[in-house]
């Protein structure tokens, strides 16, 4: 029997999946049928969630490199948004980072960063407003896979105690009074997955400005990509630059003042 396609579609991707499919799977755009457990999973069992093109996640076609994989997550147009989680629904972990901004700060509902990927996977970025509301985006990434189950460069040489908890940032100033920070973290970020290797990452960031009020707080978790760089926009230039502080899963400790 030949089987009907059901063409799926979010911005700059194209998908089939077998008809049927978007049922079984609650209309996810990838037609999933592993979204619903996903969904109850992230969101719980009575959360309103919703996919929503305003969520934008741009990842490359295929993962060239699996352990350092770019995603960017923006949200345009959505008010009031109070956290942004992103997933990986084929990684042996799925989270891989959770955003907070904080309410009158400035910081805008985008991040940039890299991640390792286990194989090919829709990359989702969920969206949480104010009126508890998950909104839903994502993209399709492909890769020859494994980058979650093999150590990274500084733990197979040994240097990476050499460097642990170096900062290097800059604030770029954009049009108007806008800003952009762009922060690595020196940091190996082991999953956990590799024989003999404990999970150690970075688990606590806060950036806050000159003064000491947070600006947003990020709550990254062991897929996150060794040596991890990360790129936050804020609508308005902090004041007196901006601090970066927090904590690994070992308890060591981050500080860093950014100028």
């Amino acid at each position: 029997m030949r089987r009907r396609l059901l063409c799926l579609a979010l911005p700059g991707l194209a998908l089939f999946a077998p008809a049927g499919f978007a049922a079984a799977s609650q209309g996810d755009p990838f037609g999933s049928l592993a979204w619903p457990d996903l969904a109850r999973e992230h969101f719980g069992a009575k959360a309103t969630v919703v996919f929503d093109e305003r969520v934008q996640v741009q990842v490359p076609a295929f993962a060239e490199d699996p352990m350092n994989v770019p995603v960017t997550v923006r949200v345009k147009d959505l008010a009031e948004v109070e956290q942004i989680t992103v997933i990986v629904d084929r990684n042996p972990i799925r989270k891989v980072l959770e955003l907070f901004p904080q309410p009158g700060s400035g910081a805008m509902p985008a991040v940039s960063f890299r991640f390792k990927l286990e194989q090919a996977s829709p990359v989702r970025a969920a969206v949480r407003t104010k009126d508890g509301v998950w909104h839903v985006g994502g993209a399709l990434v492909d890769s020859a896979g494994g980058g979650c189950t093999v150590s990274g460069a500084t733990r197979k040489d040994g240097t990476w105690s050499q460097t642990l908890g170096q900062v290097q940032g800059k604030l770029f100033s954009e049009a108007g009074s806008s800003s952009r920070l762009r922060v690595r973290l020196m940091h190996p970020m082991d999953t956990g997955l590799v024989a003999g290797i404990p999970a150690f990452y970075v688990n606590k960031l806060s950036v806050r400005d000159g003064s000491g009020r947070e600006l947003l707080r990020l709550q990254p978790y062991e897929p996150i990509s060794e040596n991890p760089v990360f790129s936050f926009d804020f609508a308005q230039a902090p004041q007196g630059g901006v601090q970066l502080v927090g904590t690994d899963n070992n308890g060591n400790r981050i500080s860093s003042r950014i100028e």
